[in-house]
């Protein structure tokens, strides 16, 4: 691995352990195994290696997530497939948690890829929910845009829940009672 990449990497695990305010350069570069030289020689700063490292995160985030999104399968199967995948509950989500740092959100250039993903995600549960109600598979009177919302406010609660309890199981009970109420929006198939 590059020493840009080692950087870059080195960030991402720090942020999502630490936060911004706790992510030094010296513990990244520790981490990263480059001196201080080579850390101002491939980026400006903190907060441009910070950025690389958001922006890497938030890419990963967004693949991962149309893996299964895409993935073949109705779109309620789609919807379950996103909320069930395996995922570290109890380190809480890498994106989500940069929210709640007020240094990344104070700042317009390191929320932007934040936002940015998050908005993508909304959007694109709630085109799933949509070809959902197209298809006559959920009730033409969901608002796919709410339920989409709601998708992705149960994921992000679930994690802040399961780190709070030292437990997944609050992350895997909020996915269950999601599931439930979706399943309830479901149009039962035409009876011949």
């Amino acid at each position: 691995m590059s020493t840009p990449d080692r950087l870059i990497e080195s960030t991402r695990e720090l942020l999502w352990e630490r936060g911004y305010v706790g992510t030094s350069p010296k513990a990244i570069q520790q981490h990263a195994g480059a001196g201080q030289g080579s850390m101002y020689h491939h980026f400006k700063g903190k907060p441009d290696l910070a950025l690389a490292a958001i922006r890497r995160t938030a890419e990963e985030m967004r693949a991962t997530a149309e893996g299964v999104l895409s993935a073949p399968g109705s779109p309620y199967e789609r919807i379950e497939a996103y909320l069930r995948r395996e995922r570290d509950v109890l380190r809480g989500c890498p994106v989500g948690r940069l929210t709640m740092d007020p240094e990344v959100i104070a700042s317009d250039e390191l929320r932007a890829p934040v936002d940015e993903t998050l908005d993508w995600l909304r959007e694109r549960l709630a085109g799933i929910v949509e070809e959902g109600k197209e298809r006559g598979e959920f009730a033409p009177t969901l608002d796919a845009e709410e339920i989409a919302a709601t998708i992705l406010a149960t994921v992000q609660g679930g994690y802040v829940l399961a780190r709070a309890s030292g437990s997944p199981a609050a992350f895997d009970t909020g996915v269950r009672g999601l599931l439930s109420l979706l399943t309830s929006t479901r149009v039962p198939p035409a009876q011949v």
